[in-house]
């Protein structure tokens, strides 16, 4: 049964060295007394920011259920909330490394994985030299009641993603991700035009600061369906709460409302991957 309203929870905060899980216990913890359901973390919140050199260390990726895998799922059990984390995982048939975002109940199990698929590479942002694109299109997962989307970062800096979502009815589309401050506004911008073509909640956590000398900063937010920005925070631990009930109201009025023409699309890519052949 969809529920009414879901209170979220953006963690804008890294737990790198936080070998032991307190503070993001305490982080989950606060987050819970709040009021929230579900809690999401920025990118890779259990690494440093790894990207800001082209050399590969192993210890920055784990197997499935590694060690940062299970602090994460154990921290979701402890504070009985779900969990939206991530860690650099080994895919176990190809031993291949993805930037992979982790969906965990409220009792640690977890409910999906998404593998990041829009790769940056330059200053700062190394990405490639770690992990490879995810080899899945994003997919709409029920979870906390709700329909709800996954992407990580760059990701939402190609919509067709978004779309997708959009058109499996997802009510929020969740991205957690590490961007310089300088670039916030233009972050800003294409998340609202997210929210407004897709008709669904966007929601964002950032790392919170610069690391190794990279600027990455600026804030975490919530779009509502019209592209209003409803919260704006740079704050640990921030509670929102969102309605399905506004997006399903959304999705009647201009542009929500227009049609998926996914055979024409599909069609239109096809096409242009035979040119690229």
């Amino acid at each position: 049964m969809a529920r009414s309203a879901l209170s979220i929870a953006l963690i804008t905060d890294t737990f790198y060295d936080d070998p032991d899980g307190v503070r993001l216990a305490e982080r989950l913890d606060d987050a819970k007394q709040q009021g929230a359901e579900l809690a999401v973390l920025p990118e890779l919140p259990l690494n440093s920011w790894c990207p800001v050199r082209k050399v590969v260390s192993d210890d920055d990726a784990e197997d499935p259920q590694g060690p940062r895998w299970m602090r994460q799922a154990c921290a979701a059990r402890e504070a009985g909330i779900a969990l939206f984390g991530g860690a650099i995982v080994r895919d176990p048939d190809t031993g291949r490394r993805h930037n992979t975002g982790l969906l965990f109940d409220d009792g640690g199990k977890l409910i999906t994985w998404y593998r990041k698929v829009h790769l940056p590479e330059e200053e700062g942002f190394w990405e490639t030299s770690h992990y490879e694109p995810g080899p899945e299109p994003p997919r709409v997962v029920e979870a906390c009641g709700i329909r709800l989307g996954l992407q990580i970062c760059s990701d939402i800096n190609r919509p067709v993603g978004a779309q997708i979502l959009a058109a499996h009815k997802a009510d929020l589309i969740l991205c957690p991700r590490a961007t310089p401050s300088t670039s916030y506004p233009r972050w800003r911008l294409v998340f609202r035009a997210a929210a407004v073509t897709s008709g669904a909640y966007v929601l964002s956590t950032n790392r919170p600061g610069p690391e190794a000398g990279v600027p990455i900063g600026g804030a975490s937010l919530l779009v509502g369906p019209d592209g209003t920005v409803l919260t704006e925070t740079d704050s640990h631990v921030t509670v929102m709460t969102i309605e399905p009930a506004t997006v399903e109201r959304q999705r009647l009025e201009y542009p929500a409302y227009l049609d998926f023409p996914a055979e024409l699309y599909a069609e239109a890519w096809g096409e242009l991957t035979e040119s690229l052949e």
